[in-house]
């Protein structure tokens, strides 16, 4: 499993709009082969900062096969528009001792 961790820095006047679509987007999201799971958190520091972890199967259903897929597009159409600056994505593997 690939926990994908990607941080949204959304418009400060648009943060009840995003948190209204987000449950529309993840939807788009979690049709996507090899979607396990997500967990969406707000930061206490900076409100209009999230969290977002998602639990893919492998790197490759998220890179090539939701992020090649029109559902990527529509996921975009849903939350980008909300983005002040782009998402800071990154993919994290299990270590030694934990799930392969």
């Amino acid at each position: 499993m690939i926990v994908e961790l990607a941080v949204l820095t959304i418009d400060p006047s648009r943060t009840a709009e995003f948190e209204a679509v987000f449950p529309t987007a993840i939807a788009v999201l979690a049709r996507s082969k090899g979607y396990l799971a997500h967990e969406l958190r707000r930061s206490v520091e900076t409100p209009n900062r999230y969290a977002l972890r998602v639990e893919w199967a492998t790197l490759e259903d998220h890179m090539v096969g939701f992020r090649g897929s029109p559902a990527y597009a529509e996921w975009r159409a849903y939350v980008g528009p909300l983005f002040t600056t782009p998402a800071v994505v990154e993919h994290f593997s299990p270590v030694a001792g934990e799930e392969d």
